[in-house]
């Protein structure tokens, strides 16, 4: 059908988020609003009091689930500005020392014959809780204890259908030994340790036979990628106390294609249980995808839990022929499919679920050296992303967390890294499914360290005791059954730091067998060797501190450019001076003191010792704040730039690098590519810069010229022109060559050679073009003076510097004033931007910044997508940009544009 209408597109991303995305069972009702929070502290009564009609709350606090204790009361305005200046150390610990109550009100819907029992389910609680439902208690403390533990409860018999009911939930606050969330040393630990609700809440209501846990497992003909084998399963349970036979019936839809569109709905697209119409791909030339549906009979004896399954070999049409593959933003497009379940007796549905899956294959490689790697559906894939960290008080805003995940799609990242199962729900794993962003999951180093876990510890990590132990594996399976239909899931890590004991390892390998076999494992996030698993293949050899460029392509033994360095970055990156002014105190922005080394991390990372010495050095010793700030932006972006080009030079010696960190759980001057305000700092432009799809680069130990294909097609045809300049601009070097380079792959063309620059400092200029189409430019400010590292003084967190490279002569950069044309266009909800900046001097203008204002307030707009920015132009050189932002961020403000930078004006 070729007639396509814009309505039904927009039915089906609604019915996307609403219903598809949800990856759950049908009938479910979220307790997510209405609820109030109260400390036992100000309470004579108990739960069975509490969770009546009878009893009026007075005083209470608003709140919502998913939250913490300490959010809800920031939320309701009891504590203002708590990230601004050391505002965070006055909010007293005893306030969180007793006890918690939430408690909400709600109306059941009607009984009806397939809608007759109910089970409340508790997707995260912090960390240990009592359950009362209508004056009854529905669980204790004593069994509902866990961090990361998921707990469901049959209350079939205390519910009250079509009528209000009272939920009252006591929370106790982690303490020592407990297996809880945490920051480690990337932030401070909130005053209440995050004790809360702090994952949804929910009801799900079904028949008789209830359903849970859909499961689609996928394999890919990864020789042709024409054919993929799909097995499907769900957990079934008869709720009552005889036996019922029914039929179990499923379809699956391509749903999701990125640029593609929505068909009308056909007579399959039915409304209610299941969701959405069927999107397909402009590229497919119209054809129509329609379910593979398949069924059989199944009888369950009273009271049982089976699982049912689909196989391949048994239903011929779970063979997917030219399947619509699920792939990575970089190599693909990140294509979903949905499943949908229903289970029938009688003639009525007992229940349903829909999940959203991805066809895709991971597996492992090892290279020459021995490092492990990853393949996507039968490709190599360069693993390039950051630590992710979420919000200090877990109550992130679904629109920042969709900005943030977008950024990594902006800088071309493939790849997050959670160091403990982070999400207060599941949006950012169908974020990242639907961006295209793979995902490392795992445990948190804090379970692993005496200091951080509370209690003694030895080789294998603080998880000592039986029941240590058995909340660690059961938090696990909990992890996995929830999260395993996720594509951009790659692997699991059950081991950071450390690696677990071998009794605990054995359960967690009890935990994959059963319910996951479909994607790796490690056993550890550093170089670990398993006595039942082997070693782990990848490396944590640091640094996490300020290193020179040159440190990523000259190290062979440590943290660089080989094996896959599982965390790994060079330090501070200070937010822009808009950002600082929010979260520094007024009279504490300059010079730099204790409050700014408050917003630094913790232990050996707590102030900018390392990182203001190199800006001293190479630099010249900051004058004012605004001059600390474009010298920090410059640091920021020099240092992280080459540690992702060095990574891809050298697939696939090189397997996968984690920047450590991708975000902020808070404002703060370290371990971020963008700021806790959505600011990009200068290390956000040097990764986007690094990770282009067709890559020009600079080689800091051989002076070598690389360029690298990070696309699955080959690229041929360029033409790279390389120029190095005094500082004077007068030419030094020239070079011109016709290449060709091979689909995700690096190429060395050319090894420059030594410049005999007459001033200490000077630039090479990189070019690639596709006929007369700038491809790749790249700029780099280098010295005649090297930075020398002291390699005999390494250890785990960096290598010492002997010397520092000369860029003093920046200083003495003319002042230069460039022409901006601006062109606004509006479309849709979005702000499209193109800035046409042209440098009419004889000079050179450095590290040209471009920024979104919101009218007169000067408020940058945020976030902001720009294609390239920290820009340098040549004598009339003139380049555009283009960019984006949402409309709403103008807060009804007119956008202007400015331009700024090292020495523009």
């Amino acid at each position: 059908m070729r007639h396509i209408y814009s309505l039904f597109i927009v039915i089906t991303i609604a019915l996307f988020s609403s219903i598809g995305m949800a990856m759950g069972t049908g009938r479910t009702i979220d307790l997510k609003h209405n609820w109030q929070i109260q400390t036992s502290e100000k309470l004579n009564v108990g739960g069975e009091t509490l969770s009546t009609e009878s009893f009026t709350p007075e005083g209470w606090y608003k709140a919502s689930v998913p939250s913490t204790v300490l959010g809800s009361l920031v939320a309701d305005g009891v504590f203002k500005n708590p990230f601004q200046g050391r505002n965070l150390d006055k909010i007293p610990d005893s306030m969180f020392v007793n006890p918690w109550w939430y408690r909400t009100e709600f109306e059941m819907p009607a009984k009806t014959k397939n809608a007759n029992h109910v089970t409340l389910k508790f997707l995260g609680i912090n960390y240990k809780a009592d359950v009362w439902l209508n004056g009854k208690l529905i669980a204790s403390s004593d069994s509902i204890l866990g961090g990361f533990r998921q707990f469901q409860f049959d209350i079939t018999k205390a519910v009250r259908f079509g009528e209000k009911n009272v939920l009252a939930v006591q929370i106790y606050k982690p303490g020592p030994g407990a297996l809880t969330v945490g920051f480690v040393d990337w932030s401070p630990e909130p005053p209440d340790r995050d004790m809360g609700l702090w994952r949804p809440v929910e009801l799900h209501i079904s028949g008789d036979v209830a359903m849970e846990y859909p499961f689609v497992v996928t394999k890919v003909d990864t020789a042709t990628l024409k054919k993929a084998w799909l097995t499907v399963s769900t957990e079934l349970t008869n709720k009552t106390d005889r036996e019922v036979t029914g039929t179990l019936e499923g379809d699956i839809t391509i749903t999701y294609v990125p640029g593609g569109v929505a068909l009308p709905p056909k007579a399959w697209d039915m409304p209610g249980p299941r969701g959405g119409a069927i999107i397909i791909d402009k590229a497919s030339k119209g054809k129509e995808g329609r379910p593979t549906s398949f069924s059989q009979k199944v009888t369950l004896s009273p009271g049982e839990t089976k699982t049912v399954t689909f196989s391949p070999e048994t239903f011929k049409q779970l063979v997917i022929k030219d399947p619509l593959l699920w792939w990575t933003h970089d190599f693909g497009k990140p294509n979903l499919y949905s499943l949908h379940l229903e289970f029938k007796s009688n003639g009525l549905t007992t229940d349903y679920s829909n999940t959203m899956f991805g066809i895709r294959q991971i597996n492992e490689f090892i290279n020459a050296e021995g490092f492990r790697g990853y393949e996507l559906n039968g490709k190599k894939i360069l693993i390039r992303g950051g630590g992710w960290a979420d919000q200090m008080f877990l109550m992130q805003n679904k629109k920042n967390l969709t900005a943030q995940i977008d950024y990594a799609v902006n800088m071309h990242l493939n790849a997050i890294r959670m160091e403990g199962f982070w999400g207060e729900n599941s949006d950012i794993f169908n974020l990242c499914d639907q961006k295209g962003i793979l995902i490392m999951a795992g445990i948190s180093c804090q379970w692993e360290w005496k200091g951080l876990f509370g209690t003694e510890g030895d080789q294998y990590g603080c998880i000592r005791t039986p029941e240590e132990m058995s909340i660690a594996a059961k938090s696990f399976t909990d992890e996995i059954r929830w999260l395993r239909n996720h594509p951009s899931i790659f692997v699991w890590l059950y081991g950071s730091d450390l690696h677990p004991r071998p009794e605990l390892e054995k359960m967690y390998q009890a935990d994959l067998s059963a319910y996951d076999t479909t994607r790796p494992y490690l056993s550890s996030a550093a170089e670990h060797t398993s006595a039942l698993t082997g070693p782990s293949r990848v490396k944590m050899r640091g640094p996490y501190d300020y290193v020179p460029p040159v440190y990523w392509y000259a190290d062979t033994a440590y943290g660089g450019a080989f094996g896959f360095n599982t965390e790994t970055g060079p330090g501070p990156q200070v937010p822009r001076e808009g950002s600082l002014r929010k979260m520094l105190s007024p009279d504490s922005l300059w010079p730099i003191n204790g409050e700014w080394y408050y917003h630094c991390s913790r232990g050996r990372f707590r102030d900018l010792k390392r990182y203001n010495e190199a800006m001293d050095n190479r630099l010249g010793t900051p004058t004012s704040l605004a001059d600390y700030e474009r010298k920090a932006q410059f640091t920021s972006y020099e240092a992280m730039r080459p540690m992702y080009e060095a990574f891809a030079a050298n697939k696939f010696k090189s397997t996968g690098v984690i920047q450590w960190m991708y975000n902020s759980a808070w404002p703060k001057l370290w371990w971020q590519l963008f700021d806790y305000y959505l600011n990009p700092t200068g290390a956000f432009y040097g990764a986007e810069k690094a990770c282009e799809p067709i890559h020009v680069e600079y080689d800091y130990a051989d002076s070598s010229i690389v360029v690298v294909n990070s696309t699955l097609e080959s690229s041929d045809g360029l033409t790279l022109k390389v120029r190095a300049l005094d500082f004077n601009m007068k030419n030094l070097y020239n070079y011109e060559k016709q290449i060709d380079i091979a689909a995700n792959a690096a190429k060395q063309v050319i090894t420059l050679p030594e410049i005999n620059s007459p001033t200490t400092t000077y630039f090479v200029d990189l070019r690639l073009y596709k006929g007369k189409k700038l491809v790749s430019v790249n700029f780099y400010a280098l010295s005649t003076t090297h930075d020398q590292l002291a390699w005999k003084k390494t250890n785990g967190f960096v290598t010492e510097m002997e010397s520092y490279a000369d860029l003093k002569e920046l200083n003495n950069l003319p002042e230069v004033k460039l022409d901006l044309n601006k062109d606004f266009v509006r479309k849709g909800d979005k702000y499209f931007v193109t800035a046409e900046v042209h440098n009419p001097t004889d000079h050179l203008a450095f590290m040209a910044y471009l920024s979104v204002k919101r009218g007169k307030s000067g408020e940058s707009v945020l976030p902001i997508f720009w294609d390239d920015n920290y820009i340098s132009l040549l004598p009339g050189e003139t380049r555009t940009l283009k960019g984006h932002f949402y409309v709403e961020d103008l807060h009804g403000g007119t956008p202007t544009l400015e331009v700024s930078g090292w020495n523009v004006h």
